[in-house]
């Protein structure tokens, strides 16, 4: 399990690489796109990172004038920019696609149980 884990981070990380993206950029990228106007605070919680983390991936993303904040009182809402939403609409459904193709090896029923089983593990459930 860790082997394929290492592989396909590894693999995602140079597909990601492609479009100027590291793993934690695409998960801001493709958080923010989602649900437009998340405020830091909740989208640190989203993704388990601490507020330092997301403030530090902010000004790099901002920067590139992928994402613009917004404040409303002691909140920043967080919006992607025109740059941003061409960005998530070309590297979402291409990282979707990687996904996908790395777990094609498994029938649809294979890959039900293996989502069921990896569910219960994390779970801690018997």
């Amino acid at each position: 399990m860790m082997r394929f884990h290492s592989r396909t981070e590894r693999a995602g990380d140079e597909q990601l690489r492609a479009f100027g993206l590291n793993m934690g950029q695409f998960d801001v990228l493709a958080r923010v796109g989602a649900a437009e106007g998340i405020s830091q605070g909740e989208l640190a919680a989203s993704l388990l990172v601490t507020k330092g983390n997301i403030a530090q991936l902010m000004r790099k993303m901002e920067g590139r004038g992928i994402i613009r904040r917004e404040s409303e009182g002691r909140m920043k809402r967080l919006y992607l920019t025109g740059a941003g939403r061409e960005l998530f609409a070309a590297v979402v459904p291409a990282h979707e696609a990687f996904v996908q193709r790395r777990f094609d090896a498994l029938t649809e029923e294979e890959q039900t149980t293996l989502y069921r089983l990896l569910r219960k593990l994390d779970r801690g459930t018997g």
